[in-house]
């Protein structure tokens, strides 16, 4: 057995430098495959910070509402909840259901959701090798905004079944994607799948706009639910989609030194002995599971995918053993922030969060493609 060090620099797509990476590889004398161990990079202290930023945020989406809760007494509150603690709050129950029922739920909600939006974003970008790809380029959206509006203007008596239908029709749509994807090119291959994504994506929105235009008197649900809500978050979302976040976040935290590799492209990667197609499609996967349970009990909250991971690049790495585990913690305090902010700026009537987050999201988006563009024409 012999043993070859190779230093590697991964650039991106425009051809800019995307970080550096000591790789050694191990081959078998007879071709029994290749161990591949990358020198490690901590995200630790990125992990304390965002940690610290998503503590902060928690105690302020559940203290900020029409209700007045200091801190001391949501402190109070949550500490009477904690198990074997048996600590008596001493709060009203008025109170103390106001914070537990309604403002826990839903800033917990909002935190589960932004984290499966900011690591999917995370995961495609790494996975497609396009810092511009979202949490929706495989048709995620376009699916479940079919299935939700088909719920919605079937009629009242259908409503429970609206999450699991925009969660199966966001999972439909990715794999109708993969499928189409995976015939028309090499399979695997990332540019046959994107295309693939933007016709899906197309023909599944032009059927929801013909059932919209058959029934208009839905238009206004159809609507608030596509521009994002978390005003009806329950418990009951919580543990809905938790399993789901569960199985992706931990899919995703697995993947994320091989998205390293990744970034050296597919022929440099199989030459280490990873392979990139199944890679891709693992982690297409989980982060497609991850984004189907976020809208099917949120709607359609855009530029989180986008916003998050580009922020964690610039303040910390570009090595996605950092930027997945940071954006998710760092994506659920946006989205908390970004709810207190909906809530707050018109209150007491509230603003779609989807709107806030494109307030936000829109000029950043803008700001990272000018950069780029930049960078480009540097190089």
């Amino acid at each position: 057995m012999s043993s070859t060090s190779v230093h590697v620099e991964a650039r991106d797509p425009d051809g800019t430098a995307g970080g550096t990476a000591a790789v050694e590889e191990v081959r078998a004398a007879a071709g029994r495959g290749s161990a591949l161990v990358v020198r490690p990079v901590s995200a630790r202290r990125p992990v304390a910070v965002a940690s610290g930023a998503l503590l902060g945020a928690l105690l302020l989406g559940v203290s900020v509402g029409p209700a007045d809760l200091s801190f001391p007494t949501v402190l109070r509150i949550l500490l009477s909840h904690v198990p074997l603690l048996h600590f008596h709050s001493g709060v009203a129950r008025v109170e103390a259901n106001i914070l537990w029922q309604i403002r826990l739920p839903r800033v917990v909600l909002g935190g589960l959701v932004g984290a499966m939006l900011a690591g999917g974003g995370a995961a495609y970008q790494g996975v497609f090798r396009n810092p511009l790809a979202d949490p929706y380029l495989l048709g995620v959206a376009a699916g479940a905004g079919l299935g939700a509006t088909a719920v919605i203007v079937s009629g009242p008596q259908l409503s429970q079944l609206l999450p699991p239908a925009a969660f199966g029709g966001a999972v439909g749509a990715v794999a109708l994607t993969y499928a189409v994807g995976s015939t028309v090119g090499r399979q695997g291959a990332t540019a046959s799948i994107v295309l693939a994504g933007v016709a899906v994506a197309a023909l599944l929105t032009a059927v929801q706009t013909y059932l919209q235009q058959q029934h208009s008197q839905d238009l206004q649900d159809v609507y608030s639910w596509i521009l994002g809500r978390l005003t009806v978050a329950t418990w009951s979302d919580v543990v809905l989609i938790l399993p789901y976040v569960g199985v992706s976040a931990v899919a995703l935290l697995a993947h994320r030194r091989l998205l390293d590799v990744l970034r050296l492209g597919d022929d440099e990667a199989d030459s280490l002995g990873v392979r990139s197609s199944r890679v891709r499609l693992a982690v297409v996967a989980a982060a497609t599971l991850g984004t189907a349970a976020a809208v099917a009990v949120s709607g359609l909250i855009g530029f989180v995918g986008i916003i998050v991971p580009h922020t964690v690049r610039l303040s910390t790495s570009s090595s996605y053993r950092v930027v997945v585990p940071v954006s998710m913690i760092g994506g659920a305090a946006f989205l908390i922030l970004a709810d207190v902010a909906a809530r707050t700026v018109q209150a007491p009537a509230e603003i779609p969060i989807g709107v806030v987050t494109a307030f936000v999201g829109a000029p950043f988006f803008l700001f990272v493609l000018r950069s780029r563009r930049a960078g480009k024409s540097v190089s």
